[in-house]
């Protein structure tokens, strides 16, 4: 394959999710510094937004990876289409937490012996719901009872609710408000800048093993910057295919020319669009 043309050790570009390849922009930075102080300082519900692509579940798998177990505990919900008492099962299963009443009341009653059991440990419980925006109003309300598992002083759950922008739609529901109202920590993923997104590529082409300076040119990832406008899964698509095109015609670079033919091959409906659109751009300024 391509990884030895290039001296990788690992396929740099892949879009499934990977602590070992993640990169914080100034966005994903600040959004990182605020899940970490809502866990911290137990805000109890945290919610973390973005679009599709732009790495919310690469991030909350970091996030994880760095929560130590002598200090938390900590389980991620990655399919939350499901019945309420389905998502408590889930919940329960994930922490390994037991029940001898397999219904609402006997999974909530073993979680929060378990949560006490954690708070007495001095462990912080951390449960991270991804693709939130799919849970029906019913087992949203759900997860709201889940957080009213707290002692006088202390909440002995943290949640994270992740999901794309839908979701503040639905938390936004007048029948939510109540849960709406407890989100206390707020976080926001936006694509990239042109800046960010070349040192992106970089990091993940040094982390791979890279030994080529320039295996990008600086006019390739122009390009791959405007066909993804910033977003990590889009810009990780194009350059695995542009690494391909370059190991198959035995090339040790990409050039702004294969970063435009790859693009044209994924998706020439956007660009016709945008020639279209520079191109009336251009009468515009004209003008």
């Amino acid at each position: 394959m391509y990884c030895d043309f290039f001296g990788f050790s690992e396929k740099p570009f892949t879009i499934t999710p990977n602590p070992h390849f993640v990169f914080l922009s100034s966005v994903h930075r600040e959004a990182y510094a605020r899940l970490l102080y809502g866990v911290d300082s137990h805000a109890g519900f945290i919610s973390l937004t973005g679009e599709v692509g732009t790495g919310k579940t690469t991030m909350l798998r970091t996030l994880l990876s760095q929560l130590a177990s002598d200090n938390y505990a900590s389980a991620l919900i990655f399919n939350p289409t499901m019945s309420a008492e389905q998502l408590l099962s889930a919940v329960c299963r994930e922490f390994g937490v037991e029940s001898d009443q397999q219904d609402r009341v006997g999974y909530l009653d073993a979680l929060y012996r378990y949560l006490i059991e954690q708070n007495s440990s001095g462990r912080t419980v951390v449960l991270v719901i991804d693709e939130a925006q799919n849970l029906e109003p019913d087992v949203l309300e759900q997860v709201r009872l889940i957080s009213n598992l707290e002692t006088e002083r202390d909440k002995l759950i943290q949640i994270i609710l992740a999901g794309q922008p839908e979701l503040n739609d639905v938390l936004g529901r007048h029948d939510l408000r109540q849960l709406n109202q407890r989100i206390s920590v707020r976080c926001a993923l936006t694509p990239m800048a042109l800046d960010d997104t070349t040192r992106y590529i970089n990091h993940r082409l040094r982390i791979s093993g890279s030994r080529i300076p320039d295996l990008f040119s600086r006019g390739a990832i122009r390009r791959i910057y405007r066909f993804s406008h910033g977003t990590p899964r889009l810009i990780n698509i194009v350059c695995e295919q542009a690494l391909v095109m370059a190991w198959t015609r035995e090339v040790a670079a990409v050039s702004s020319g294969f970063a435009a033919e790859v693009i044209r091959e994924l998706h020439p409906a956007a660009e016709r669009r945008g020639f279209w659109q520079s191109l009336m751009q251009w009468f515009t300024i004209g003008r």
